[in-house]
Protein backbone atom coordinates (compact mmCIF):
# COMPACT_ATOMS: atom_id res chain seq x y z
CA UNK A 1 0.00 0.00 0.00
CA UNK A 2 3.18 2.00 1.19
CA UNK A 3 4.57 1.56 -2.72
CA UNK A 4 1.11 2.51 -4.19
CA UNK A 5 0.23 6.28 -2.34
CA UNK A 6 4.32 6.33 -3.12
CA UNK A 7 3.65 5.94 -6.46
CA UNK A 8 0.92 8.29 -6.34
CA UNK A 9 2.76 11.21 -4.78
CA UNK A 10 5.50 10.97 -7.58
CA UNK A 11 3.16 11.37 -10.22
CA UNK A 12 1.28 13.86 -8.34
CA UNK A 13 4.81 16.18 -8.05
CA UNK A 14 5.22 15.22 -11.75
CA UNK A 15 2.20 17.05 -12.89
CA UNK A 16 2.45 19.59 -10.54
CA UNK A 17 5.71 20.63 -12.00
CA UNK A 18 4.98 20.34 -15.79
CA UNK A 19 1.70 22.92 -14.78
CA UNK A 20 4.36 24.98 -13.22
CA UNK A 21 6.67 24.92 -16.03
CA UNK A 22 3.91 26.04 -18.25
CA UNK A 23 3.19 29.25 -17.16
CA UNK A 24 0.30 31.65 -18.31
CA UNK A 25 2.83 33.35 -20.71
CA UNK A 26 4.22 29.96 -22.19
CA UNK A 27 0.61 28.50 -22.73
CA UNK A 28 -1.59 31.66 -23.07
CA UNK A 29 -1.13 34.88 -23.32
CA UNK A 30 -3.67 36.92 -21.50
CA UNK A 31 -1.70 39.95 -22.72
CA UNK A 32 -2.96 39.19 -26.26
CA UNK A 33 -5.93 36.28 -25.73
CA UNK A 34 -7.17 36.07 -29.70
CA UNK A 35 -3.48 36.53 -31.02
CA UNK A 36 -3.04 33.96 -33.87
CA UNK A 37 -1.97 33.15 -37.34
CA UNK A 38 -4.80 32.15 -39.55
CA UNK A 39 -4.35 29.57 -42.63
CA UNK A 40 -7.30 29.84 -45.31
CA UNK A 41 -7.65 27.86 -48.09
CA UNK A 42 -10.15 29.20 -50.87
CA UNK A 43 -11.05 27.31 -54.09
CA UNK A 44 -11.71 29.87 -56.27
CA UNK A 45 -11.86 27.72 -59.69
CA UNK A 46 -12.46 24.18 -60.45
CA UNK A 47 -10.64 22.56 -63.56
CA UNK A 48 -10.49 18.98 -64.99
CA UNK A 49 -9.20 16.21 -62.14
CA UNK A 50 -8.49 19.79 -60.05
CA UNK A 51 -8.97 23.00 -58.45
CA UNK A 52 -7.38 26.42 -58.54
CA UNK A 53 -6.97 27.85 -55.12
CA UNK A 54 -5.53 30.83 -52.75
CA UNK A 55 -4.06 30.62 -49.70
CA UNK A 56 -3.45 33.50 -47.46
CA UNK A 57 -1.67 33.22 -43.95
CA UNK A 58 -2.64 36.06 -42.01
CA UNK A 59 -0.94 37.32 -38.64
CA UNK A 60 -3.54 38.45 -36.13
CA UNK A 61 -0.99 38.58 -33.12
CA UNK A 62 -0.79 42.29 -31.83
CA UNK A 63 3.06 42.45 -30.74
CA UNK A 64 4.60 38.70 -32.33
CA UNK A 65 5.84 39.00 -35.65
CA UNK A 66 7.49 36.90 -37.96
CA UNK A 67 11.14 37.27 -38.53
CA UNK A 68 13.75 36.37 -41.38
CA UNK A 69 14.42 33.86 -43.03
CA UNK A 70 10.43 33.62 -42.76
CA UNK A 71 7.80 31.05 -42.24
CA UNK A 72 6.79 27.70 -43.70
CA UNK A 73 4.36 26.19 -44.68
CA UNK A 74 3.53 22.12 -44.66
CA UNK A 75 0.39 20.24 -44.92
CA UNK A 76 -0.12 16.50 -45.99
CA UNK A 77 -2.88 15.56 -48.94
CA UNK A 78 -5.83 13.96 -47.86
CA UNK A 79 -5.73 11.97 -51.67
CA UNK A 80 -3.37 12.16 -54.25
CA UNK A 81 -3.10 15.22 -54.89
CA UNK A 82 -0.43 17.03 -56.85
CA UNK A 83 0.63 21.00 -57.22
CA UNK A 84 0.66 21.43 -61.16
CA UNK A 85 1.80 25.51 -60.48
CA UNK A 86 2.06 27.67 -58.06
CA UNK A 87 2.80 31.48 -58.01
CA UNK A 88 3.73 33.61 -55.51
CA UNK A 89 5.38 30.89 -53.40
CA UNK A 90 7.42 27.42 -53.96
CA UNK A 91 7.42 24.14 -52.81
CA UNK A 92 10.70 23.04 -51.08
CA UNK A 93 10.59 20.00 -52.61
CA UNK A 94 9.61 18.62 -56.01
CA UNK A 95 9.51 14.93 -55.16
CA UNK A 96 8.88 12.02 -57.61
CA UNK A 97 6.99 13.20 -60.30
CA UNK A 98 8.00 10.51 -62.99
CA UNK A 99 4.53 9.50 -63.51
CA UNK A 100 4.06 12.36 -65.48
CA UNK A 101 6.29 11.35 -68.47
CA UNK A 102 4.12 13.08 -71.20
CA UNK A 103 3.20 16.20 -69.15
CA UNK A 104 4.96 19.10 -68.24
CA UNK A 105 6.39 18.50 -65.01
CA UNK A 106 4.68 18.99 -61.55
CA UNK A 107 5.73 22.13 -59.62
CA UNK A 108 5.45 19.24 -56.67
CA UNK A 109 5.08 15.68 -56.48
CA UNK A 110 5.27 15.83 -52.82
CA UNK A 111 2.67 13.80 -50.15
CA UNK A 112 3.21 16.44 -47.78
CA UNK A 113 5.17 19.42 -49.36
CA UNK A 114 6.67 22.57 -47.35
CA UNK A 115 5.63 26.05 -48.99
CA UNK A 116 8.23 29.14 -48.09
CA UNK A 117 7.25 33.09 -49.83
CA UNK A 118 9.08 34.35 -52.44
CA UNK A 119 11.59 37.79 -52.16
CA UNK A 120 10.15 40.93 -53.32
CA UNK A 121 12.09 40.90 -56.28
CA UNK A 122 10.17 37.89 -57.82
CA UNK A 123 9.58 37.73 -61.51
CA UNK A 124 6.10 39.75 -61.82
CA UNK A 125 4.22 37.05 -63.84
CA UNK A 126 5.15 34.91 -60.45
CA UNK A 127 3.82 37.72 -58.13
CA UNK A 128 -0.46 37.82 -57.72
CA UNK A 129 -1.50 40.51 -55.05
CA UNK A 130 -0.35 40.00 -51.88
CA UNK A 131 2.33 37.55 -51.93
CA UNK A 132 6.74 37.86 -51.81
CA UNK A 133 7.18 39.44 -48.69
CA UNK A 134 10.07 37.46 -48.00
CA UNK A 135 8.25 35.40 -45.69
CA UNK A 136 8.00 38.51 -42.64
CA UNK A 137 4.83 39.02 -41.44
CA UNK A 138 4.26 41.98 -39.20
CA UNK A 139 2.84 41.97 -36.06
CA UNK A 140 -0.68 43.22 -36.76
CA UNK A 141 -0.81 46.35 -34.24
CA UNK A 142 1.93 47.67 -35.89
CA UNK A 143 0.95 47.21 -39.79
CA UNK A 144 -2.03 45.54 -40.72
CA UNK A 145 -1.25 46.07 -44.48
CA UNK A 146 1.94 44.18 -44.25
CA UNK A 147 0.58 41.48 -41.42
CA UNK A 148 -0.55 38.90 -44.20
CA UNK A 149 1.04 36.49 -47.28
CA UNK A 150 -0.81 35.40 -50.06
CA UNK A 151 -0.29 32.66 -53.03
CA UNK A 152 -2.19 30.77 -55.36
CA UNK A 153 -1.98 27.11 -56.35
CA UNK A 154 -2.97 24.72 -59.32
CA UNK A 155 -4.07 20.69 -58.10
CA UNK A 156 -4.40 18.46 -60.15
CA UNK A 157 -4.48 14.56 -60.26
CA UNK A 158 -7.59 14.35 -58.82
CA UNK A 159 -10.52 12.08 -60.32
CA UNK A 160 -13.71 14.02 -59.59
CA UNK A 161 -14.01 17.26 -58.06
CA UNK A 162 -17.05 17.08 -55.49
CA UNK A 163 -15.05 14.38 -53.22
CA UNK A 164 -12.47 16.96 -53.16
CA UNK A 165 -10.78 16.91 -49.15
CA UNK A 166 -8.85 19.61 -46.98
CA UNK A 167 -5.11 18.97 -46.30
CA UNK A 168 -4.33 17.51 -42.86
CA UNK A 169 -1.65 17.40 -40.76
CA UNK A 170 -0.68 21.43 -41.43
CA UNK A 171 2.50 23.07 -39.60
CA UNK A 172 3.85 26.10 -39.98
CA UNK A 173 7.47 27.03 -39.00
CA UNK A 174 7.49 31.21 -38.50
CA UNK A 175 10.46 30.93 -38.71
CA UNK A 176 10.91 28.41 -35.71
CA UNK A 177 8.82 25.94 -34.02
CA UNK A 178 6.49 26.38 -31.49
CA UNK A 179 3.39 26.97 -33.41
CA UNK A 180 0.57 24.00 -33.25
CA UNK A 181 -2.33 24.35 -36.14
CA UNK A 182 -6.10 23.08 -35.53
CA UNK A 183 -7.76 21.04 -37.83
CA UNK A 184 -8.12 22.65 -41.28
CA UNK A 185 -12.14 22.61 -41.52
CA UNK A 186 -14.49 23.87 -43.59
CA UNK A 187 -16.14 27.72 -43.16
CA UNK A 188 -18.44 29.86 -44.74
CA UNK A 189 -16.87 30.92 -48.43
CA UNK A 190 -14.80 33.83 -48.17
CA UNK A 191 -16.65 36.64 -49.92
CA UNK A 192 -13.99 39.48 -51.52
CA UNK A 193 -14.38 42.34 -53.62
CA UNK A 194 -13.71 42.93 -57.36
CA UNK A 195 -13.89 46.09 -59.79
CA UNK A 196 -12.66 48.38 -57.12
CA UNK A 197 -15.13 47.40 -54.69
CA UNK A 198 -18.29 47.58 -57.05
CA UNK A 199 -18.64 43.51 -57.52
CA UNK A 200 -18.48 41.06 -54.90
CA UNK A 201 -17.33 37.52 -55.50
CA UNK A 202 -17.03 34.31 -53.46
CA UNK A 203 -15.07 31.43 -53.11
CA UNK A 204 -16.56 28.06 -53.87
CA UNK A 205 -15.10 26.39 -51.13
CA UNK A 206 -13.13 27.47 -48.47
CA UNK A 207 -10.95 25.59 -45.81
CA UNK A 208 -9.39 27.58 -41.96
CA UNK A 209 -6.99 26.69 -39.63
CA UNK A 210 -5.74 28.67 -36.61
CA UNK A 211 -2.20 28.04 -35.41
CA UNK A 212 -1.31 29.57 -32.14
CA UNK A 213 2.61 29.98 -30.66
CA UNK A 214 3.90 28.18 -27.06
CA UNK A 215 7.36 28.85 -26.10
CA UNK A 216 6.63 25.90 -23.64
CA UNK A 217 5.87 24.04 -27.02
CA UNK A 218 9.46 25.48 -28.65
CA UNK A 219 11.05 24.54 -26.08
CA UNK A 220 14.14 27.55 -25.56
CA UNK A 221 15.50 29.54 -23.16
CA UNK A 222 14.22 32.76 -22.24
CA UNK A 223 15.35 35.50 -24.78
CA UNK A 224 15.61 38.83 -22.87
CA UNK A 225 15.68 40.26 -19.30
CA UNK A 226 15.06 43.34 -17.50
CA UNK A 227 17.14 45.66 -15.13
CA UNK A 228 15.93 48.96 -13.83
CA UNK A 229 17.43 52.08 -11.99
CA UNK A 230 16.36 55.69 -10.77
CA UNK A 231 17.83 58.92 -10.40
CA UNK A 232 16.92 58.39 -6.71
CA UNK A 233 18.74 55.35 -5.72
CA UNK A 234 22.50 54.44 -6.59
CA UNK A 235 21.34 50.72 -7.05
CA UNK A 236 20.87 49.62 -10.20
CA UNK A 237 19.05 46.18 -10.03
CA UNK A 238 20.47 44.15 -12.69
CA UNK A 239 18.83 41.22 -14.49
CA UNK A 240 18.45 38.37 -12.84
CA UNK A 241 22.07 35.57 -12.78
CA UNK A 242 21.50 33.16 -15.54
CA UNK A 243 17.53 34.49 -16.80
CA UNK A 244 18.73 33.05 -20.00
CA UNK A 245 21.09 30.15 -18.80
CA UNK A 246 24.53 30.50 -16.64
CA UNK A 247 27.41 31.47 -18.24
CA UNK A 248 30.84 29.74 -18.20
CA UNK A 249 33.42 29.14 -14.72
CA UNK A 250 35.88 31.23 -16.80
CA UNK A 251 35.19 34.83 -16.10
CA UNK A 252 37.43 36.06 -18.84
CA UNK A 253 35.31 34.29 -21.42
CA UNK A 254 33.84 36.77 -23.75
CA UNK A 255 31.88 34.89 -26.27
CA UNK A 256 29.28 32.30 -24.79
CA UNK A 257 27.19 29.86 -26.78
CA UNK A 258 23.51 30.17 -24.68
CA UNK A 259 22.49 26.93 -23.38
CA UNK A 260 18.94 26.02 -23.65
CA UNK A 261 18.60 27.08 -27.54
CA UNK A 262 17.38 24.85 -30.45
CA UNK A 263 19.18 24.82 -33.06
CA UNK A 264 17.83 26.07 -36.62
CA UNK A 265 16.37 23.34 -39.09
CA UNK A 266 18.88 25.18 -42.34
CA UNK A 267 21.54 27.68 -42.42
CA UNK A 268 19.61 30.21 -43.72
CA UNK A 269 18.45 30.96 -40.04
CA UNK A 270 20.91 33.12 -39.02
CA UNK A 271 19.98 32.85 -34.78
CA UNK A 272 23.29 30.87 -33.41
CA UNK A 273 23.56 32.76 -30.34
CA UNK A 274 26.37 33.55 -29.70
CA UNK A 275 26.25 36.19 -27.03
CA UNK A 276 28.71 38.60 -24.66
CA UNK A 277 29.15 36.71 -21.72
CA UNK A 278 27.28 38.40 -18.97
CA UNK A 279 25.99 36.80 -15.36
CA UNK A 280 22.37 36.68 -17.46
CA UNK A 281 23.27 35.26 -20.58
CA UNK A 282 20.33 37.31 -22.88
CA UNK A 283 20.63 37.70 -26.01
CA UNK A 284 18.29 40.96 -25.70
CA UNK A 285 18.31 43.22 -22.49
CA UNK A 286 15.80 45.93 -21.55
CA UNK A 287 17.09 48.63 -19.02
CA UNK A 288 13.92 50.88 -17.55
CA UNK A 289 15.64 53.74 -15.79
CA UNK A 290 13.33 56.61 -14.19
CA UNK A 291 15.07 59.98 -15.14
CA UNK A 292 13.16 62.94 -13.61
CA UNK A 293 10.38 63.91 -11.25
CA UNK A 294 8.52 67.02 -12.85
CA UNK A 295 5.44 68.49 -10.96
CA UNK A 296 2.82 67.05 -13.94
CA UNK A 297 4.86 64.89 -15.40
CA UNK A 298 7.26 62.25 -15.17
CA UNK A 299 10.35 61.06 -17.56
CA UNK A 300 12.45 57.31 -18.36
CA UNK A 301 14.73 56.26 -20.29
CA UNK A 302 14.00 53.04 -22.17
CA UNK A 303 17.08 50.86 -23.38
CA UNK A 304 16.94 48.00 -25.64
CA UNK A 305 20.43 46.46 -25.72
CA UNK A 306 21.69 43.38 -28.11
CA UNK A 307 24.15 40.83 -26.85
CA UNK A 308 23.92 38.92 -29.43
CA UNK A 309 27.28 38.76 -32.09
CA UNK A 310 25.63 37.05 -34.84
CA UNK A 311 22.43 38.35 -35.35
CA UNK A 312 19.92 41.87 -35.87
CA UNK A 313 16.86 42.08 -34.68
CA UNK A 314 15.11 43.32 -37.42
CA UNK A 315 11.78 44.93 -36.91
CA UNK A 316 11.75 44.58 -32.86
CA UNK A 317 8.78 45.83 -30.67
CA UNK A 318 8.58 45.91 -26.75
CA UNK A 319 5.25 45.71 -25.05
CA UNK A 320 5.12 47.58 -21.29
CA UNK A 321 2.90 47.07 -18.79
CA UNK A 322 2.43 49.89 -16.37
CA UNK A 323 0.19 52.05 -14.54
CA UNK A 324 1.48 54.64 -15.29
CA UNK A 325 0.27 54.71 -19.12
CA UNK A 326 -3.12 55.40 -18.04
CA UNK A 327 -2.52 59.06 -18.86
CA UNK A 328 -0.86 60.27 -22.07
CA UNK A 329 2.17 59.31 -22.92
CA UNK A 330 5.17 60.70 -25.50
CA UNK A 331 7.65 58.23 -26.65
CA UNK A 332 10.56 60.30 -28.32
CA UNK A 333 12.01 57.84 -30.37
CA UNK A 334 10.22 55.19 -30.93
CA UNK A 335 7.08 54.37 -32.32
CA UNK A 336 4.63 53.91 -29.35
CA UNK A 337 0.65 52.66 -29.54
CA UNK A 338 -1.77 51.70 -26.19
CA UNK A 339 -3.12 48.03 -26.57
CA UNK A 340 -6.48 46.91 -24.61
CA UNK A 341 -5.47 45.53 -21.19
CA UNK A 342 -8.34 42.81 -21.58
CA UNK A 343 -9.40 43.01 -18.06
CA UNK A 344 -5.87 44.09 -16.37
CA UNK A 345 -5.45 47.40 -13.99
CA UNK A 346 -2.49 48.50 -15.80
CA UNK A 347 -2.42 49.63 -18.92
CA UNK A 348 -0.44 48.24 -21.93
CA UNK A 349 1.88 50.14 -24.37
CA UNK A 350 3.70 48.90 -27.66
CA UNK A 351 7.23 50.29 -28.57
CA UNK A 352 8.76 49.41 -31.90
CA UNK A 353 11.47 51.62 -34.04
CA UNK A 354 10.93 54.36 -36.21
CA UNK A 355 11.51 52.89 -40.25
CA UNK A 356 15.49 54.22 -41.46
CA UNK A 357 16.01 55.50 -38.14
CA UNK A 358 16.34 52.39 -35.46
CA UNK A 359 14.07 49.72 -36.76
CA UNK A 360 16.82 47.17 -36.52
CA UNK A 361 18.67 46.51 -33.45
CA UNK A 362 22.24 45.87 -34.27
CA UNK A 363 24.57 43.00 -33.37
CA UNK A 364 27.21 43.28 -30.80
CA UNK A 365 30.46 44.18 -31.06
CA UNK A 366 33.79 43.33 -29.47
CA UNK A 367 33.72 46.43 -27.52
CA UNK A 368 30.08 47.35 -27.22
CA UNK A 369 26.38 45.80 -27.60
CA UNK A 370 24.05 47.69 -29.92
CA UNK A 371 21.24 49.93 -28.37
CA UNK A 372 18.30 51.56 -29.28
CA UNK A 373 16.48 54.08 -26.59
CA UNK A 374 14.02 56.79 -25.85
CA UNK A 375 13.23 58.80 -23.42
CA UNK A 376 9.56 58.60 -22.46
CA UNK A 377 7.31 61.49 -21.03
CA UNK A 378 4.31 60.65 -19.07
CA UNK A 379 1.78 62.58 -17.56
CA UNK A 380 1.19 62.25 -13.82
CA UNK A 381 -2.26 61.25 -12.47
CA UNK A 382 -1.64 62.82 -9.22
CA UNK A 383 -4.16 60.31 -7.78
CA UNK A 384 -2.07 57.66 -8.22
CA UNK A 385 1.74 58.59 -9.05
CA UNK A 386 4.35 57.51 -6.34
CA UNK A 387 7.91 56.63 -6.26
CA UNK A 388 7.18 54.70 -3.50
CA UNK A 389 7.34 50.90 -3.58
CA UNK A 390 8.34 50.27 -7.01
CA UNK A 391 5.02 51.53 -8.60
CA UNK A 392 6.93 53.36 -10.93
CA UNK A 393 8.65 50.46 -12.26
CA UNK A 394 6.98 48.25 -15.19
CA UNK A 395 4.60 45.06 -14.39
CA UNK A 396 5.92 43.20 -17.25
CA UNK A 397 7.78 43.22 -20.41
CA UNK A 398 8.02 41.24 -24.05
CA UNK A 399 10.43 41.64 -26.62
CA UNK A 400 9.16 40.52 -29.98
CA UNK A 401 6.29 38.58 -28.03
CA UNK A 402 8.53 36.92 -25.62
CA UNK A 403 8.33 37.35 -22.02
CA UNK A 404 11.74 39.03 -20.13
CA UNK A 405 12.80 37.81 -16.90
CA UNK A 406 11.93 40.42 -14.61
CA UNK A 407 13.71 41.36 -11.22
CA UNK A 408 12.49 40.26 -7.95
CA UNK A 409 10.33 42.89 -5.95
CA UNK A 410 12.42 42.96 -3.14
CA UNK A 411 15.65 43.89 -5.29
CA UNK A 412 13.99 46.86 -6.42
CA UNK A 413 15.86 50.28 -6.16
CA UNK A 414 13.78 51.96 -3.33
CA UNK A 415 13.23 54.86 -2.35
CA UNK A 416 15.57 56.49 0.68
CA UNK A 417 13.35 56.89 4.11
CA UNK A 418 15.65 60.44 4.32
CA UNK A 419 13.03 61.96 0.82
CA UNK A 420 10.29 59.65 1.72
CA UNK A 421 8.06 62.04 -0.68
CA UNK A 422 10.66 62.90 -2.92
CA UNK A 423 7.86 66.05 -4.20
CA UNK A 424 9.30 68.07 -7.09
CA UNK A 425 10.75 71.47 -6.44
CA UNK A 426 8.11 74.32 -7.77
CA UNK A 427 9.53 76.14 -10.52
CA UNK A 428 7.75 79.15 -8.72
CA UNK A 429 9.66 78.69 -5.76
CA UNK A 430 12.85 78.16 -7.03
CA UNK A 431 11.90 81.62 -9.19
CA UNK A 432 11.31 83.50 -5.50
CA UNK A 433 14.28 81.90 -3.98
CA UNK A 434 16.50 83.88 -7.25
CA UNK A 435 14.35 86.87 -7.03
CA UNK A 436 15.48 87.82 -2.92
CA UNK A 437 19.02 86.32 -3.08
CA UNK A 438 19.08 89.10 -6.58
CA UNK A 439 17.50 92.11 -4.13
CA UNK A 440 20.25 90.88 -1.24
CA UNK A 441 22.93 90.98 -3.29
CA UNK A 442 23.05 93.66 -5.67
Amino acid sequence: MGLFLSLERSLALMLISLIAACTLSDCYDPLDPNGNITVTFDINQWIPEGYVARVTIQNYYQYRHVDKPGWKLGWTWAKNETILSMAGAFATKQGNCSSFKFQTPPHSCEKSPVIADLMPDALSENKPDGCCHGGLLAAWAINPSKSFSSFEMTIGNLVTNPNVQAPINLTLMAPGPGYTCDLIEDTDPSVYSDIGGKRQLQAYRTWKSTCTYSSFVANQAPVCCVSLSTFYNPKITSCPTCSCGCREADKNTVSCIREGYSEPESDSFDNNDIVQCTDHMCPVRIHWHIMTNYVTHWKVKLTISNYNYERNYSNWNVLIQHPGFSQSTTAYSFNSTMLPSFGFSDEVALFWGIEYYNDELLYAEEDKVGAVSTQILLRKDLDSFTLRNGWALPRRIYFNGEDCQMPLPDTFPMLPNVSSSLKPTNPVFLLCIYLTFKRLFT
